[in-house]
């Protein structure tokens, strides 16, 4: 069996594991509590906001411990739409998470405008489109750092400078930057950045949402002071903790991980375009993480590719794994202008930390014989 769909989950790494099952075996309190047991888990606590602290270069303050990307970007939205009393515009673009776009919608309704940003035929926002957009109602820009489909990069750093001279808060969905390529927040600039460990081998149910401290947001889960009064409710101490030691693990290994993750790739295209000259690579133009393909077949449905590769011992996506079991064509492909019925062929293969050269020589060849299969099928 191998996995390549390390942008839906990537798994644990190891010695994440024995971190998580240490905490979790231990007789710790509540990090809240002041006794014995209470500081210990402060302790545990403290020492995975540094390392997640370490991995950014950012200061521990910063960081709001959340269940995963999800809850942070619901409560940079909602926070700070609350804050400014649900007036005024959101900039986001068209190729967002759903977790950015399902949330607009619903301000949308309370009584926010909200302009979505076109993309280019990479899938890319044009900083010159951002700045133009910006008027004196604009209460934040959110534009994700990398797609979670296609990998392509925005231009976080030009846009956060755009939205700096604004005096305008910048939102960046980091989820499938983090543990691919090293981020510095601080150098974006960005107010508000979003992460989740599992998407680079820590545990599942635990991310973080990064706030600049003068940013005003209102938390949306009350009853506590935890996270600086930011989230509250009972940190999720053994998650956290395998968290803190996934980010600095990869503080150690990011550089080369990058440079072997990339040469894969390139070994992967070169050999599906070889074995599948009509193949369609997408956001090729374009910068992109460096582990992830999204390919089109014409002809063929992606949704049937995937499960006949799935027979085969292979797992890969045909999407965002939070859109899976939809049979719309991809929001992503849509607005790069992409036909539909070939983005309803679309394919993401994405590798990760334990990617090996022969795992892609396995899957190309699976991926051959899987779409001559289909080909002489249909």
């Amino acid at each position: 069996m191998i996995y390549l769909d390390h942008n839906a989950s990537s798994p644990l790494r190891p010695g994440i594991l024995d971190v998580v099952l240490s905490v979790m075996a231990q007789q710790v309190g509540n990090p809240a509590s002041v006794h014995w047991a209470g500081r210990m888990a402060r302790q545990y606590l403290d020492e995975a906001r540094r390392h997640v602290a370490a991995l950014l270069d950012l200061h521990e303050s910063r960081i709001v411990f959340t269940s995963g990307g999800t809850e942070a970007n619901n409560l940079a939205l909602f926070g700070l739409a609350a804050a400014k009393g649900y007036q005024g515009e959101l900039l986001t673009s068209q190729v967002e998470h759903p977790s950015i776009l399902q949330a607009c919608e619903v301000l949308a309704h309370q009584g926010m405008t909200v302009k979505y940003l076109r993309v280019d035929g990479a899938g890319r926002v044009d900083p010159g489109e951002v700045a133009s957009a910006l008027t004196r109602q604009t209460v934040l820009v959110s534009i994700m750092a990398a797609n979670n489909e296609t990998g392509v990069l925005q231009p976080i750093h030009d846009i956060g400078a755009i939205c700096q001279a604004a005096g305008v808060p910048f939102l960046v969905d980091a989820t499938q930057w983090v543990g691919k390529i090293p981020l510095h927040p601080d150098s974006v600039p960005a107010d508000l950045v979003t992460l989740s460990a599992h998407k680079f081998g820590g545990p599942k149910g635990v991310g973080a949402l990064i706030i600049t401290p003068s940013l005003l947001l209102e938390p949306r889960m009350l009853g506590g002071g935890q996270e600086r009064g930011r989230r509250a409710g009972t940190e999720n101490l053994s998650g956290i903790a395998g968290f803190g030691a996934a980010a600095a693990l990869i503080k150690t290994t990011l550089i080369h991980e990058q440079s072997s993750v990339t040469a894969l790739r390139e070994r992967l295209e070169s050999q599906l375009l070889a074995a599948v000259p009509d193949a369609v690579l997408w956001g090729v133009q374009a910068e992109r993480l460096p582990n992830t393909t999204a390919v089109g077949i014409p002809g063929l449905d992606g949704e049937t590719l995937v499960m006949t590769l799935d027979l085969a011992g292979f797992a890969i996506s045909s999407g965002s794994a939070c859109s899976s079991g939809k049979t719309t064509p991809s929001h992503v492909l849509r607005a790069m202008g992409v036909d539909p019925a070939l983005s309803q062929s679309a394919v993401r293969i994405t590798l990760g930390w334990n990617s090996t050269s022969h795992d892609v020589d396995s899957f190309v060849n699976a991926f051959y014989r899987s779409v001559n299969r289909l080909r002489k099928g249909s």
